[in-house]
């Protein structure tokens, strides 16, 4: 059994692993058992009462942060030449078409967020099997293939982010860093948990919020009571 380090120790032994805390309490306390010296991830974990298998209950969409997430991303656009001066201006780092492509052929996919115009989806297509298992791939429902490319990039530099229920039926998502206060980071997180609430397909049976989870890169997790989500 790998030995935990004096720091972690001490972190665990101020989380009550049988308790469920109010989401200020768990952000507050998230805080305050962070055991990295750098700006960590905050993240949620979220176990939801559907089957992914489902088609309508295999829910993926996008939330604008209020706060945003605390880091910028780097955003690539593939889009017609007469759009490529106003993805710039919006803040893309990469934009272009048929030089990008190939690039990505090549297996470079230093990226975060990929946007593209509908018009030139076919040519992307053919780097699905580069993009897909990264999470990369351009999609209609995450705002990702849209024709005003422009409002797409500033939206995600603004805080916008995508989420997607994996075959468990849990979402991972990052709400902001440890060094945003615990206001901030309940206030992305409820915005993120509102916008699920709203999401909750009607053929879905049973507890819909299982368990929520908070963690920063190297924490304990915290459990959050589902009543406390405003």
């Amino acid at each position: 059994m790998a030995k935990i380090g004096k720091k972690r120790a001490a972190a665990n032994a101020k989380v009550d692993a049988t308790k469920l805390y109010p989401l200020d309490e768990a952000m507050s306390l998230i805080k305050e058992v962070n055991t990295t010296k750098f700006d960590a991830s905050v993240d949620l974990h979220i176990r939801l009462g559907v089957d992914p298998r489902k088609a309508d209950q295999a829910l993926r969409g996008t939330v604008s942060l209020p706060h945003g997430t605390g880091k910028t991303k780097t955003v690539m656009v593939f889009c017609t030449p007469d759009k490529e001066e106003e993805a710039k201006a919006a803040g893309a780092d990469y934009v272009g078409l048929d030089e990008l492509v190939a690039k990505v052929q090549g297996g470079w996919t230093d990226v975060d967020v990929v946007i593209a115009m509908p018009q030139v989806m076919a040519k992307v297509g053919r780097i699905g099997r580069v993009l897909g298992p990264r999470g990369l791939m351009p999609n209609p429902k995450t705002g990702t293939v849209t024709q005003d490319v422009a409002a797409a990039v500033a939206d995600v530099k603004k805080g916008k982010i995508s989420f997607r229920v994996d075959k468990y039926g849990i979402i991972h998502a990052s709400v902001g860093r440890v060094s945003f206060s615990a206001d901030k980071l309940a206030d992305n997180a409820n915005e993120l948990l509102g916008t699920l609430l709203r999401m909750k397909p009607s053929s879905a049976k049973g507890i819909y919020m299982k368990s929520l989870t908070v963690a920063s890169t190297m924490s304990p997790g915290v459990k959050v009571e589902p009543k406390s989500i405003k």
